[in-house]
């Protein structure tokens, strides 16, 4: 068994399952695999990567890098190529504070 997305308008994911390849290829529209253990271009369990991430709900496949690149979360946050992965303009502080982004101000704030 493996799970499929299935494409919708847009390229956007409608629905993700898991069926058998003769399962998928009765049903109607396009159905792409994908891997629960590919997460940002790896695979968490040592395994070959597909499609640099797991499809949710809402993501788009690119066919272009075959890859599925979840939701901008900011404007102003850039796709990293290699991972398929939004991120932000400024790299996340790393001292053990917790911080949420400010889109206004393109910065870290703490959370207090």
């Amino acid at each position: 068994m493996a799970h499929y997305a299935k494409i919708g308008k847009g390229n956007k994911v409608e629905q993700v399952i898991v069926a058998e390849q003769d399962v998928i290829d009765t049903l109607e529209g396009v159905w792409i695999q994908t891997s629960y253990n590919t997460i940002e271009g790896t695979h968490k369990l040592g395994g070959t990567p597909l499609r640099k991430n797991f499809a949710g709900i809402g993501f788009k496949y690119d066919s272009g890098r075959d890859a599925f690149i979840p939701p901008r979360l900011y404007d102003s946050w850039i796709l990293n190529e290699d991972t398929c992965q939004w991120e932000a303009p400024v790299v996340y502080p790393e001292d053990g504070e917790r911080y949420k982004w400010n889109e206004e101000n393109q910065t870290w704030d703490l959370v207090e």
